[in-house]
């Protein structure tokens, strides 16, 4: 068995179906909420053996303990925005804490997704450094951020002190993530997603003003990583048993909002036309304007897969789901 939680969401749900795909024999538990969205639409052409909500997951990892293989752990509170700092707790870190617990009791593999909001204002680098005098320093600027920055923490003083652990453990800092099955985020979905359907409409692409001197309007800077790239490494650990740390998941190259909006209206084969406009006084102080992911770590341990363009990834993301009105999900 494998169980994916969070797997109706944008990163569960593709990770579910490329193992649907690529190991047909594997019973597939997803966990995950549904809400009163259209979240469901993001698993509606999976055949998962079984589903089991979240209040039930520990229950379910008890009973069914000699036939977990791995879990892969992608349910989170992800909103930058949210406010509800108990329930992201709640969530991010206790519901993290209960399953590290179980699978170190029962030796089930463990991955999880931790997150580039770690990092902060990224004054100390993207480096996936894992000590715990640099792990110490680093100051998310949200409580997202801060849920997984506390379990990346907790993870790695257990692993210090030596205590009980997977016989796999794996965390995944990813970095700006885009492609299919993100609809359900809202106003939390990826740039290229917003941004597509007015530039279709020959619309202006419209990217906020700088308020840092050293960036030009356009000119921040994201990793941006397009989806099936995060499967990749996924799956790569998933078959290289032996490997567990922490790491970053990004192309390890940071690409301008300009670059991004210049790809969108060459998938969309329009006239670029873009806006700057005012960010709100609220997120000004909050705002990252460089992130870059740092490979290195990853690369060490031997993973060799090349990650995709944003150019090449926009075009495959555009023509094959943005603009695909009967079905725009994986």
């Amino acid at each position: 068995m494998i169980i994916i939680t969070g797997a109706a969401g944008f990163i569960g749900s593709n990770l579910t179906a490329e193992l649907e795909n690529r190991f047909p024999h594997k019973k597939l538990i997803l966990c995950d909420w549904f809400g009163e969205g259209d979240k469901w639409r993001n698993l509606a052409a999976r055949k998962p053996y079984d589903m089991v909500p979240p209040e039930d997951l520990f229950d379910y990892i008890q009973e069914h303990n000699n036939d977990i293989e791995i879990i892969f752990h992608m349910g989170a509170s992800s909103s930058t925005m949210e406010k509800n700092v108990d329930y992201i707790m709640d969530v991010n870190y206790y519901f993290s804490l209960n399953l590290w617990n179980l699978c170190s009791t029962y030796s089930i593999r463990f991955i999880y997704a931790s997150s580039a909001a770690t990092y902060g204002d990224g004054s100390l680098g993207f480096d996936d450094d894992t000590s715990l005098t640099y792990l110490n320093k680093l100051r998310p600027l949200n409580p997202y951020g801060w849920s997984k920055h506390l379990f990346d923490l907790a993870v790695i003083q257990r692993v210090e002190r030596k205590e009980a652990m997977p016989p796999q453990w794996v965390g995944l800092k990813f970095f700006n993530v885009y492609g299919p099955n993100e609809n359900h985020k809202a106003n939390q979905k990826s740039v290229i997603s917003t941004m597509y359907p007015k530039v279709k409409e020959g619309k202006p692409a419209r990217l906020f003003k700088s308020y840092n001197c050293t960036y030009p309007d356009g000119e921040q800077k994201r990793d941006f990583i397009w989806v099936d790239d995060c499967i990749e490494v996924m799956i790569w650990l998933y078959k290289n048993k032996t490997v567990s740390n922490i790491f970053n998941v990004g192309t390890g190259k940071a690409r301008s909002f300009l670059d991004l909006a210049k790809a969108v209206f060459a998938a969309s084969k329009k006239k670029e036309v873009i806006e700057y406009y005012d960010m709100p006084e609220n997120l000004r102080d909050k705002y990252q304007y460089f992130t870059e992911a740092n490979m290195k770590k990853l690369k060490s341990y031997g993973y060799k897969i090349p990650f995709t363009s944003l150019e090449d990834a926009s075009k495959i993301y555009i023509e094959k789901y943005l603009n695909n009105e009967k079905n725009p999900y994986r």
